[in-house]
């Protein structure tokens, strides 16, 4: 991605996601945010590093910031003159607010036909919600995500992160590397457009799956999974572990390593969609079996075993575990006022062309004059008139 120019329109989480990987994949991203506030998420605290929100400080490193007032003519020319200069344009605006502003596909097959511009909404561009604005707790409960998530005689309950806001910044850069290729062949731009709604529907993958086969509605199984068994959390001795037994073989060495090799001669639980019928039963009998011994002698013994199987950490755990630190996936960078920052690494890996963390997170409009004069030629007066005109 070195020597592509991203033109970062986006705020929240979903873009500023999408756009950080760019950026980590070598991408130049020109964050471009409202003068005065910024990315809403710029106060979303506590907790903050020296005034800068840990939210933001998230989902924001290599990119440059600069401000600029979309609303005013004067802002719009200079946009307009970014775009003829990129790459790539992010946007989650609502729909047609670009085009209010003059920048719609017409314009950017006129002027900047090279540009992928991506939109990301609520809703998409079509269909009845499409005006909608969205919201990642919102879509959760509209796609079915919550109705399978908790446990099965209680309430439907929400992720702990906004997973549809993940997901579809994922599926936002995904499709725009397959644009790029495209546009490769082609030597174009297109406008690609990926929505919170229809990430949360693809999200159900095999549950979807099995509901559009059977015509039977999927229901919440707590930690456990629909057609797997078993394939949850059992309490032990001294706490709780996460057991994932994936195939018939691997039944037979859990339930010799649990001591009861007699289940997998039990034609109830022989055979996995058996055991599937017979999951109260079954998972009845593994938390007595497992409760006779303490988490760390289960996971060390079940390993051994070619038992899928693990801990329950915490965030804490997860982040200070000795194979995260392995993985660079918690990273440290020097911010210019917060300091030493730590923050989660690049969960992906190219041989080649390898990810690299290049910047912190931006101060609000710390790259406006480096952009507008190294990159537009803008001269030291027009800049000045610009703020004082409160454009940037």
């Amino acid at each position: 991605m070195e020597g592509l120019r991203v033109v970062d329109l986006t705020r929240i989480l979903a873009g500023p996601l999408c756009t950080q990987m760019l950026g980590d994949m070598g991408a130049d991203v020109i964050k471009v945010e409202p003068p005065g506030a910024g990315d809403d998420t710029r106060t979303w605290g506590p907790p903050f590093a020296d005034g800068e929100s840990a939210y933001f400080l998230g989902v924001n490193r290599n990119k440059r910031s600069i401000t600029l007032n979309l609303a005013v003519k004067a802002g719009q020319e200079v946009l307009a003159q970014l775009l003829k200069k990129a790459d790539v344009l992010v946007e989650n605006f609502k729909l047609g607010t670009l085009e209010k502003w003059g920048f719609g596909n017409d314009w950017l097959e006129r002027h900047a036909p090279q540009v992928v511009r991506c939109s990301i909404t609520g809703y998409g561009s079509s269909g009845p919600d499409a005006a909608l604005p969205g919201y990642d707790f919102i879509l959760q409960a509209e796609s079915g995500l919550m109705s399978i998530c908790g446990e099965p005689e209680g309430t439907p309950t929400k992720y702990g992160v906004a997973i549809v806001d993940v997901v579809t910044g994922l599926y936002a850069c995904n499709a725009i590397l397959a644009a790029l290729a495209a546009r490769g062949r082609t030597g174009r731009g297109q406008h690609v457009e990926v929505c919170l709604y229809d990430s949360g529907i693809a999200m159900l993958i095999n549950v979807a799956s099995n509901y559009l086969v059977s015509g039977k509605d999927a229901r919440r199984y707590g930690n456990g999974h629909p057609s797997v068994v078993p394939y949850t959390t059992y309490p032990t001795a001294d706490g709780l572990i996460a057991v994932a037994v994936g195939n018939d073989a691997q039944f037979v060495r859990f339930a010799e390593t649990a001591g009861h090799p007699e289940w997998a001669r039990d034609a109830r639980f022989a055979k996995n969609p058996d055991r599937v019928t017979h999951r109260e039963t079954l998972d009845r009998l593994i938390a007595q079996a497992l409760e006779q011994d303490k988490s760390g002698a289960w996971i060390e013994k079940l390993r051994a075993a070619g038992v899928p199987c693990g801990p329950i950490n915490s965030v804490a755990e997860a982040l200070n575990d000795p194979h995260t630190l392995a993985r660079e996936m918690v990273r440290t960078v020097t911010h210019p006022t917060a300091g030493e920052v730590k923050m989660v690494g690049i969960p992906f890996r190219l041989n080649d062309t390898p990810a690299t963390i290049r910047r912190p997170p931006p101060l609000l409009g710390q790259h406006t004059e480096d952009v507008l004069a190294g990159e537009l030629g803008m001269s030291a007066e027009r800049i000045a008139q610009l703020r004082a005109e409160k454009v940037i």
